[in-house]
């Protein structure tokens, strides 16, 4: 028998009113309002943690891949000037962007060795990236752009009106308050605000079974439902080892195989900005991202398997990683997928590719995701952003309106940015012409992009 405790009734303190409310400070949050703020609107930043940038900087999952195809590098805007500072900062490893599509033997050779560095046999930009010089860079970003922000902000509910968000309701040190806003972008990740507002979603619970052991973890669905929590060694030889898995292929197999067997999760072990730190990612199945007890059996099981991981990689004496020890653990989950909005435009395999025509596009991604699909680049439309029913909402990050294959290609840290980038542009235009998100002038839309430095095409 379930029980409850009846809230008392009270009066919530409205903290500010702003033409746009951000929830979730990660990659789409974060990009959502400094492209808001830099349009011209009063932009206010809620993130539950105390820094920013989410997955790549509190996940630790450091991989900034495919920006580019070809030659052409296509995840511009926010995503690029974020590369631009850090690289400025020593804070990337990756290609430089003047070799960006080169076929060059020399540039293959070095970067082959890096995961997603390379595409079609050609130079693809991206990089591995310092995730605590990344939140320093963000910080500036959004002081810059004059984004009122909230750190250690948990927002618990959408404000609701006749089918419109007007709000968010959040809690603090300084317990309950309220922001008001023309516009509310979820950015949670989780879809935690267009859920608690009544807005339709998909949440394909199947995908959360434990999925065959032989499935490629990097590219099978079974990724986004997998929870991860990273973990970095030092004491490493990032290049000793890459040469030593090209050359024995077979043997790390199964070195990889003996380590899922004593962790219990599948692992990989990637570069990061620098040679001597290595970055452990995981995938660990059968647990929901939206469940408090599954995401803390997650972070349980992955610390107490960590030393048994270490300990036979150094037993086994496997090059370049013979002496390491443990650097730090990601402080915030690694989540992949879970609940997504049902939008005006739900993104399926047809609409990849070129295989769609698009004309309301406020994004182009590189298609340098999925082994099997052409190099073509993908046009995004806008309404993967906006619900079909409630109003007042846009939705960005990896929640977005999508199938689930789908989404699975199309959800990494840079496409979260530039969903992000467009659903702030978009939340901003609609406050300056006073009109709602699903009404809002694409061209307007597309045109201040454009001046944001985003591709389009």
């Amino acid at each position: 028998m379930e029980k409850y405790y009846l809230e008392e009734e009270r009066n919530i303190e409205i903290l500010e009113e702003a033409d746009v409310l951000v929830v979730g400070g990660g990659s789409a949050g974060s990009a959502a309002a400094i492209a808001a703020a830099r349009a011209g609107a009063k932009t206010v930043l809620l993130e539950r943690y105390g820094q920013l940038g989410g997955m790549p900087t509190g996940g630790e999952v450091i991989l900034i891949p495919s920006m580019s195809a070809g030659k052409t590098i296509m995840i511009r805007g926010i995503m690029l000037e974020i590369m631009e500072r850090l690289t400025a900062l020593g804070g990337v490893c990756g290609p430089d962007k003047s070799i960006t599509g080169s076929t060059d033997s020399s540039h293959m050779e070095k970067w082959k060795k890096y995961f997603n560095m390379t595409w079609n046999n050609e130079v693809c930009y991206g990089g591995y990236v310092d995730p605590d010089l990344m939140k320093i860079v963000l910080s500036q970003m959004i002081e810059e752009a004059g984004v009122n922000l909230y750190l250690h902000s948990l927002c618990c509910r959408a404000i609701t009106d006749a089918g419109t968000v007007r709000g968010v309701c959040f809690e603090s040190k300084e317990g309950r308050k309220a922001v008001m806003a023309k516009t509310v972008i979820d950015c949670s990740g989780d879809g935690d605000i267009f859920a608690s507002a009544g807005a339709e979603f998909e949440i394909d619970l199947s995908s959360m079974q434990a999925a065959s052991r032989d499935t490629d973890i990097l590219h099978d669905v079974s990724r986004t439902a997998s929870l991860a929590l990273v973990y970095r060694f030092g004491g490493a030889d990032y290049e000793r080892y890459a040469d030593y898995a090209a050359a024995n292929p077979q043997q790390l197999k199964k070195h990889e195989q003996n380590l899922q067997q004593i962790a219990g999760y599948a692992l990989k072990i990637f570069p990061t900005s620098r040679n001597d730190v290595v970055w452990v990612d995981n995938w660990v199945l059968g647990y929901s991202s939206i469940k408090v007890k599954d995401i803390t059996a997650v972070e349980t099981l992955v610390r107490r398997t960590i030393v048994d991981v270490m300990d036979y990689i150094c037993t086994n004496k496997i090059p370049g990683l013979e002496n390491i020890w443990l650097y730090d653990t990601a402080p915030q989950l690694g989540t992949r997928g879970s609940r997504r909005i049902l939008g005006l435009h739900h993104l399926e395999m047809e609409d990849l590719y070129g295989q769609k025509e698009c004309d309301n596009h406020i994004a182009v991604i590189p298609s340098t995701v999925n082994p099997a699909m052409p190099q073509v680049p993908s046009k995004i439309p806008y309404g993967v952003l906006v619900p079909i029913t409630v109003d007042g909402l846009l939705v960005a990050g990896r929640c977005f309106s999508s199938e689930l294959t789908v989404n699975s290609m199309t959800n990494l840290v840079t496409h979260c940015f530039a969903y992000g980038q467009a659903a702030g542009v978009a939340a901003a235009v609609a406050a300056a012409d006073d009109v709602k998100v699903r009404d809002v002038d694409i061209k307007k839309v597309q045109t201040q992009l454009k001046k944001q430095g985003v591709y389009l095409g």
